[in-house]
Order: C-alpha cells, then sequence, then structure tokens
C-alpha cells in the first residue's frame, strides 16, 4: 500500500487516521494537511501537527449550532476527537508528561458531544470488575426503542486504541445492520491506565465477563445472539475471555494473534532477543531504554517499547516483554466452543503469520478469511478496508445467526 510518510511508524499511523474517514472520524484533508507539518522521526511535531488541527477544528465545530444542525455538529467533534488522540499517540514516553492526561480530557468532551448527537445517543457506564472499573459505552441503531431484543457485538480493542476509536472501524456497519454494539476498556487500555493507573493482566475474562453479567440484564440484548470482536492485541484478548465464558454465539479474531511475545519479537534484533534470553535483566533495560530516547533509532522501536512500559505499567523493558510472554493462546483455545471469525491479512507486519495458528488450534470451530492486498485489505486489522472487513466478518456472523 501507499506509503504515507517516509518514516513507517507514521505512515501507518497516518493510515489509521485516513481509514476513520471512511464512518465520519476523520477528514482526508485534515489529515493530509496535519501530516504535511510532520518531522521524519519527530514525536513531538507529530503531537504538533495534529493538536493544531483538533483545536482550529474545534474553534469552528464550536460555532455550530447543534440544535438545528446536529448532524454537522456531530460529526465535526467526532473529528476532533480523532485529532486529539492522535495528538496524544506519540507521547507516553515521558510519564509525567501532563498532556497524557489533558489531551484524553479533550477527546473525551468532544467524542461524548458526538455520540450524544447520534439517532439513540450513546451511553457511558461504568462496571465493577475484580478491584477496577470497566469504562462501556452502549450503542443502539436507529429507530431502536430499547425493547426489542437485538443481536449485540462486544468490541474490544488492544495495545494502543481507544474503544472511542472502534466507532469508526466496524462499529457504524454493525448499527447499520440493525444489531447493538458495545465496546469496552479493561487495565492497560487508555482510559483505565490513565484514571485507574492500571497495566494489562492476562485474566481478560475478568474484563468481559462483567460486560456480558450487565449486558444479560438488558432487554434489548439477545444474549443467544451475543459476539465478541478483537482488535489487533485485542484478537488475542478476546479469545482468553471466551475461553471462560462461554455465552458467546460467535468470537472474532481479527487479526488472529496467537503470541504477543513472538509478534514483538519481529521488531526487536535477534541480539536484543538473546540478551532478553539470557534473562540479564539490567544489560536489557540498559539497551532498551537508550534505543527508545534515541531519535536516530525507527519510530516503530522507539514507540512498541514506550507503549509497552506505559500500557503494561513498568519502568522496565524486561518486565514489559517479561509480561508480554503470558499472553499466548497455548492451552487457551481449547476451551473456546464457539464459532471464530480469524482475519489474515497478507500483509499484517504486526501479526505477521499468526492467523494460520490460531485458526489450526480452533480446529473445525475456526473460519480463516484471507484479506488480499489486491482488494486493499492486506493490512493490519485491514486498514483502509474496513467495509471489505465488515462485509466479510458482519455476514459471517449473520450466517451463524441463522443457522443456530
Amino acid at each position: 500500500m501507499y506509503q504515507l510518510s517516509n518514516d513507517t511508524q507514521f505512515s501507518f499511523q497516518l493510515l489509521v487516521f485516513i481509514a476513520q474517514s471512511e464512518y465520519y472520524g476523520a477528514s482526508v484533508g485534515e489529515v493530509l494537511t496535519a501530516a504535511a507539518t510532520i518531522e521524519y522521526g519527530n514525536f513531538e511535531s507529530f503531537y504538533s501537527s495534529f493538536y493544531g488541527m483538533a483545536t482550529r477544528m474545534k474553534a469552528v465545530a464550536d460555532t455550530i449550532d447543534a440544535q438545528r444542525f446536529p448532524v454537522s455538529a456531530r460529526e465535526a467533534y467526532f473529528r476532533i476527537a480523532t485529532y486529539f488522540r492522535a495528538a496524544d499517540f506519540f507521547l507516553h514516553g515521558n510519564l509525567s508528561d501532563s498532556r497524557i492526561y489533558s489531551l484524553w480530557d479533550s477527546q473525551t468532551e468532544a467524542f461524548d458531544k458526538a455520540i450524544s448527537l447520534l439517532p439513540v445517543p450513546g451511553k457511558r457506564i461504568n462496571l465493577e470488575g475484580n478491584g477496577f472499573q470497566i469504562p462501556v459505552i452502549f450503542y443502539s441503531p436507529p429507530n431502536s426503542n430499547g425493547n426489542e431484543s437485538r443481536p449485540t457485538i462486544l468490541v474490544g480493542s488492544g495495545y494502543d486504541a481507544a474503544q472511542e476509536d472502534t466507532l469508526h472501524s466496524v462499529d457504524f456497519e454493525i448499527l447499520a445492520r440493525g444489531w447493538n454494539f458495545v465496546t469496552y476498556e479493561g487495565p492497560g487500555q487508555p482510559t483505565v491506565r490513565r484514571d485507574q493507573n492500571l497495566g494489562f493482566i492476562p485474566e481478560w475474562q475478568e474484563v468481559v465477563t462483567p460486560v456480558v453479567d450487565y449486558l444479560s440484564t438488558r432487554p434489548d440484548v439477545d444474549m443467544d445472539s451475543l459476539g465478541l470482536m478483537g482488535l489487533s492485541f485485542g484478537s488475542s484478548l478476546a479469545p482468553r475471555a471466551a475461553a471462560y465464558d462461554h455465552r458467546f454465539a460467535a468470537l472474532f479474531a481479527i487479526d488472529g494473534m496467537y503470541s504477543a511475545q513472538s509478534a514483538f519479537e519481529a521488531d526487536i534484533s535477534p541480539a536484543l532477543i538473546s540478551l532478553f534470553k539470557s534473562g540479564n535483566a539490567t544489560a536489557f533495560d540498559t539497551v532498551m531504554n537508550q534505543i527508545r530516547v534515541d531519535p536516530t533509532r525507527p519510530s516503530s522501536i522507539r514507540w512498541l517499547i514506550d507503549q509497552g512500559l506505559w500500557a503494561f505499567h513498568t519502568a522496565s523493558p524486561f518486565d514489559w516483554f517479561s509480561q508480554l510472554g503470558a499472553y499466548s493462546l497455548d492451552g487457551i483455545l481449547n476451551k473456546v466452543v464457539c464459532p471464530v471469525f480469524v482475519g489474515n491479512g497478507q500483509d499484517d507486519l504486526n501479526v505477521p503469520e499468526q492467523a494460520p495458528i490460531v485458526a489450526d488450534a480452533l480446529g473445525d470451530l475456526a473460519t480463516l478469511y484471507q484479506f488480499n492486498n489486491s482488494l486493499g485489505a492486506g493490512q493490519h486489522c485491514q486498514l483502509g478496508a474496513e467495509p471489505y472487513l465488515a462485509q466479510a466478518s458482519l455476514d459471517w456472523f449473520q450466517g451463524i445467526l441463522d443457522s443456530k
């Protein structure tokens, strides 16, 4: 796919934001305007470019009469929220940077204004987990009255994306089919990491099961037609939940990640992997910390380390990489009992060649779907080809429901 920057990590992130334009989360022209002022490998420049776009757009949006022009206001605030999240994306290397929190307050404010203007407003809910709270957003399709029982898909993101991002991926497609969709976050993910100071946990059923318990109390949720979708790193988290909670009619793993540690090893040199395996934590930490603050190093590895330390709530790269070892689906997938859609991007460099391993371990429960470059769908999580992802995965889900 065409590279939007000579910096491969910046190019990937710009594609993420442009892809959100399909479902109101961005404007191609606005993203490219911001991109034009980003300096190669400069994280601060990425922040400045998108913060500038967010604040300029907010000045425009705040003049819109939302009562008279709700669609205009809604779409503007969705884009503003995306650009505030974009401004935050590369800042996590300095945990004392107050912008990590102020930008999130700004994106939340903008996003909440937008979802309040949906035909059926989105509703934020906080649920109690095992020692933590689970932030949830529930969305109903247009013209729903709150009493009709509908298929519902629970969608979770992964290593870095917010639950707000998923709305602009497949979630509007779910609404268009007359189904409910629900997003959530657990420890390590953006809101829980900020508000509760908690890093990722491998016991993901402790995050998902309380949400399913809540859904079971709602008259508008058909509990016999409940799907669970995991995107990116979430494609490793969701099966962990489905292995212990068997109330799902179907599971989606987009794209199938079998081992987080193995996937991330591809971004780290063989010499560093050998150093990690030697058990010399001090030496590994020293080298990795040097890499992450060195602007001459590729943005991809610098960001990967920064985000890992942030999301797993640790100051030690050795501890972060050790924790990743717990996120393997070995011994997990044999406990899954529902059909599973496993996406496989032909050019997925984030999770290379792991989806077939997931499908093989699931056996007859798996449908391995190949997304190819020839249709623009070979990127990680089919970035830029969201309508095709929705068509393939949601039609498959409808088929599962029809066969019941």
